[in-house]
């Protein structure tokens, strides 16, 4: 058997659950650490929002990858997608909550930073267009929009990302390569998304 195939194979064994234990996990442990120990440094609160932030745009990154690498290379992951869709979520919510009740401890200087700092509008703007993704991420939604309705609604996928990404660089002091580095790869990934399509060879497919 070949890699693609053994890849295959061994996603249809991993049943979709995991994706939520693994991720909650992961979040409440990153939690533990910031508040328990000292493994975050002199500034934990500071750490835990970034690193509940950069965690949501590896799986803004991670869910985005998942057309190109079954329409290029024949690895399916796309029962996956929903639930990394839905952990993306939580880990930014995570990254806001921490923002706004361990670290600016006021709902009043919350809407005073975001309207006064650019980098935190473009990260508050990229937080909304996710919220009505998450509520939606269910097949009562699907059947409810309809299908094309729902997709469409998830099209804001792409903008939220690379209002995410933008705002990671806009944050970074100074030139750091990786916050260029994920904003350059999303791009990239919605670009594909856009990318002209051969049409003839979709007609010869659907004729066959």
């Amino acid at each position: 058997m070949d890699i693609v195939g053994t890849i295959n194979t061994a996603a249809r064994k991993v049943p979709t659950w995991t994706i939520y234990i693994v991720g909650a996990g992961w979040l409440v442990y990153l939690f533990y650490l910031a508040a328990f120990t000292r493994a975050f440094g002199p500034e934990p609160i500071n750490a835990l929002e970034r690193e509940y932030g950069e965690i949501g745009l590896q799986l803004l990154v991670v869910g985005l990858l998942i057309t190109p690498l079954r329409e290029t290379f024949g690895i399916s992951l796309i029962k996956f997608r929903r639930a990394i869709g839905v952990m993306t979520f939580f880990f930014i919510l995570a990254h806001f909550l921490v923002f706004a009740i361990l670290d600016v401890q006021s709902l009043e200087r919350v809407w005073t930073e975001v309207v006064k700092r650019p980098y935190l509008t473009v990260g508050m703007i990229s937080f909304v267009a996710l919220i009505p993704l998450a509520i939606t991420s269910n097949n009562y939604s699907v059947r409810k929009m309809g299908a094309i309705a729902w997709r469409r609604l998830h099209w804001l996928t792409y903008p939220a990302a690379i209002l995410g990404a933008l705002h990671y660089v806009w944050l970074a002091k100074g030139f750091q390569i990786e916050p260029l580095v994920y904003l350059a790869v999303l791009i990239g990934l919605v670009a594909y998304r856009y990318r002209p399509k051969n049409r003839s060879k979709n007609r010869a497919m659907s004729r066959a």
